[in-house]
């Protein structure tokens, strides 16, 4: 519900937009393209989702995700580094203890940012243990079926937490 919230909110904003961060170093990785989470519901309650475009730079450690309106206008951005998380939006800047505690305030539900990284790639996160499947894996409680350029990823617990993620043109992780 947060999340479409902030994605509703920041449509409505029209031009209300965030200034252009500077440019990421050149020696930071980079993966581009669409990205949508839904959180089922249940009988009390209806689900939520939003999508956006995404650029993802940097790694679990030190990185910064950049979330684009349809038209192309830069919405929302999380900065993190070690002891700093922020996310910041039109008119509002936000700190977070670290990237769960950013993602459960706008999810409602934690998503492993640090695994996402890896498994855009289609590969395991190497912090955790995993377990092989016939469509990919499962890790951290979540089904991970990648797909390149595409990822789906399902938490298997409730309330189920599916995120979708399409890598612009194949986009590989580049230095």
């Amino acid at each position: 519900m947060r999340l479409a919230a902030l994605l509703l909110a920041l449509a409505l904003a029209g031009c209300a937009q965030l200034p252009t961060a500077p440019p990421a170093p050149a020696d930071l990785a980079r993966l581009s393209g669409r990205l949508s989470v839904t959180v089922a519901g249940d009988q009390h309650n209806r689900g939520t989702g939003g999508a956006a475009s995404f650029e993802l730079f940097g790694g679990p450690e030190k990185g910064r995700l950049e979330l684009t309106s349809p038209l192309g206008s830069l919405v929302a951005r999380a900065s993190w580094r070690p002891g700093l998380v922020t996310l910041e939006t039109p008119g509002d800047e936000r700190r977070f203890d670290d990237l769960d505690a950013l993602t459960r305030e706008l999810l409602g539900e934690a998503v492993p940012v640090a695994a996402l990284f890896d498994w855009l790639q289609a590969r395991p996160w190497p912090a955790a243990p995993h377990q092989k499947t016939a469509g990919g894996f499962e890790q951290l409680g979540w089904r991970i079926e990648p797909r390149p350029p595409t990822l789906v990823a399902t938490r298997l617990a409730d309330p189920v937490v599916t995120l979708r993620a399409r890598l612009d043109g194949g986009d590989e992780v580049t230095p």
